[in-house]
């Protein structure tokens, strides 16, 4: 395996972590903005760390049933998919802001939740 790429995205911060080059453990790497930049910052960073898959939380309520983010992550993940070459995957999540922030109440929240979901997707995913 190689490094993956981990999200979680929402519409006013998206938080990134990376993992190690075995792709056997995730680290919380930056907190970017929603914006227009996100795109074009996620496919150099992709293309810089040598990223052979990107993982992105899948948020559901209670009920099994898509949140009120998921509708815009479903779209982001529709832009990303045209700007870049490697596979997207959804990795359930289940308050992993939550779980970050018992941690920590800084502002590196979301990227440490993106690494609970990047380590759940290797974890599920392990051979």
């Amino acid at each position: 395996m190689s490094k993956l790429l981990g999200i979680d995205y929402g519409t006013k911060r998206v938080g990134v972590a990376v993992s190690d080059e075995s792709g056997s453990v995730a680290f919380a790497k930056a907190v970017l903005p929603s914006d227009r930049t996100l795109i074009p910052t996620l496919t150099e960073l992709i293309a810089k760390e040598s990223v052979v898959r990107v993982v992105v939380g899948e948020s559901k309520d209670k009920d099994g049933h898509d949140n009120a983010v998921m509708k815009h992550t479903r779209q982001f993940v529709a832009d990303l998919e045209r700007s870049v070459t490697v596979p997207v995957s959804y990795e359930p999540e289940f308050y992993s802001s939550v779980e970050a922030r018992r941690d920590s109440d800084d502002k590196f929240v979301d990227a440490k939740a993106a690494a609970i979901i990047l380590n759940s997707f290797i974890e599920r995913t392990k051979k």
